[in-house]
């Protein structure tokens, strides 16, 4: 356990801030453990993990826009920094998740938002509060590194191409990048990764 006072989850003065994701499926279902008894932060958590769109879009759903979708269907959105095109796509977890928040707590309407600031009358969640919500979700599971609002964004994109093997030029197509390159310095590769691909034995 870290020391009353200090966060092992952010870097040291003076060093270079860069968020990271959550690489290992055990600490991913640490955390989904964690928020099981918060419905908000459990579909917060598991729908940022599962779509790969930035906290701000993601913030501006409203409860009507998701309530009636079955696994495989889609919200479309436009980007707040692109003005682009995208989509929220509902699979299984998200919709598990959805549908335990609809089960939580007071009635929500479809005009509310869906992860709704407990400060004021149906205003979401700001992005600085999401970044503090998961520096803690991941401070109390004792997850060293740098985590923040782009970490669920990242970890769709890590866990995409380490667990599922999916392109980096799909990845950048569903981020908006205009160059795969853009992903692969977004994402980061460790050394670790360099080291087990020179385990691959070739002839």
């Amino acid at each position: 356990m870290f020391k009353k006072g200090e966060n092992n989850n952010h870097p040291k003065k003076g060093s270079r801030i860069e968020v990271q994701p959550i690489r290992g499926e055990k600490d991913i279902k640490a955390i989904i453990q964690l928020l099981s008894g918060n419905g908000r932060d459990l579909l917060l958590f598991t729908m940022g993990i599962n779509n790969g769109i930035r906290a701000g879009d993601l913030l501006k759903i409203k409860i009507g826009d998701v309530r009636y979708l079955k696994p495989g269907q889609v919200h479309q959105i436009i980007e707040s920094k692109t003005k682009k095109k995208n989509m929220v796509v509902i699979n299984k977890s998200v919709r598990k998740a959805f549908d335990n928040y609809l089960a939580q707590g007071d009635h929500k309407e479809d005009q509310d938002y869906l992860f709704k600031s407990q400060k004021g009358h149906n205003s979401p969640l700001s992005v600085q509060a999401v970044h503090a919500l998961i520096k803690k979700w991941t401070q109390a599971i004792n997850l060293k590194g740098n985590y923040g609002t782009h970490t669920l964004r990242k970890t769709w994109g890590y866990q995409q191409r380490v667990k599922f093997g999916v392109g980096f030029d799909l990845i950048a197509k569903r981020y908006n990048h205009t160059n795969p390159k853009t992903t692969m310095v977004y994402l980061g590769i460790e050394d670790k990764e360099v080291h087990n691909v020179l385990m691959n034995e070739i002839g």
